[in-house]
């Protein structure tokens, strides 16, 4: 799935393209995760203000109103002047003076869904419960230290739930936890000052370094010009169970956590 990092990544690859665009129209595929919300053609000659980003979502400034696109977990985003006619996987097509924004997604999961403003209930629906932006001045360490201590859950289980902060999803949350020394079954409020710093500072430089690197692709992620993420060649511990730890030569454990794999090294992390 498309995580904080993928998704900084597409808007970055086109947000300076289509700044300033007029929506000249507008033509929907198969029924995505949400409803779009309005009439397609009511878009039909707005223009784009600006692309933003909100933990997983772009947010699509217009001159009127705003477009919340999310890749759900399979969807890209393809933005130019020369796409190929539009296949049986891509389901939104929004045709610009300045190109033609397509969302090409195989499972459907993604969305694009307009509101009237970032405060109306509709996007509060879907942005109002999110936690903090990690490459961000809003994320603190005193918010952060304190939503450690509220918590009981395991703490890559908090990491992915998105309350406290968001786009740390799982990949980045097995390489967050190695960078600071932290298993990923303690409990977030037994997490002591010296190691919470330890872990808000690896947030932030794995997230950082995940972007600089164009994402991770695992399978089939692109940003916009359909270039591929390179991070997940420089994984410490992600896929790599079984394989000794980079950095002790442990042997890099998996465990299931939510469903969801966790990659630690026994020595290096500690309980």
């Amino acid at each position: 799935m498309p995580e904080l990092p993928e998704v900084e990544v597409t808007r970055r690859s086109f947000a300076q393209a289509i700044a300033g665009a007029r929506i000249d129209s507008v033509c929907m595929g198969k029924p995505l995760r949400w409803p779009l919300g309005c009439d397609p053609q009511s878009l039909v000659g707005r223009r784009v203000v600006s692309l933003r980003r909100r933990g997983k979502y772009l947010l699509a400034d217009l001159d009127c109103g705003v477009l919340l696109l999310h890749l759900g977990m399979s969807g890209s985003l393809r933005f130019s002047r020369d796409l190929p006619p539009s296949a049986a996987h891509d389901h939104f097509d929004m045709v610009t003076s300045q190109g033609t924004l397509r969302l090409h997604d195989p499972r459907r999961f993604g969305a694009v869904v307009y509101a009237e403003s970032e405060q109306d209930a509709v996007a509060q629906k879907l942005l109002g419960g999110l936690g903090m932006e990690p490459l961000s001045e809003a994320f603190t360490f005193p918010a952060f230290h304190a939503g450690l201590k509220a918590s009981r859950a395991p703490v890559k289980q908090l990491l992915l739930s998105g309350r406290l902060v968001v786009g740390v999803g799982n990949i980045y949350a097995s390489e967050v936890l190695f960078l600071a020394g932290i298993r990923p079954t303690v409990a977030a409020q037994r997490i002591g000052p010296v190691r919470a710093h330890r872990l808000f500072f690896s947030i932030r430089t794995v997230l950082s370094r995940a972007v600089e690197l164009g994402g991770s692709t695992l399978k089939d992620f692109s940003n916009a010009d359909g270039m591929a993420g390179h991070f997940q060649h420089e994984a410490n511990v992600y896929g790599r169970d079984g394989a000794p730890c980079h950095q002790c030569g442990t042997v890099i454990k998996l465990l299931r956590q939510g469903q969801r794999s966790s990659y630690f090294c026994p020595r290096c992390q500690r309980p």
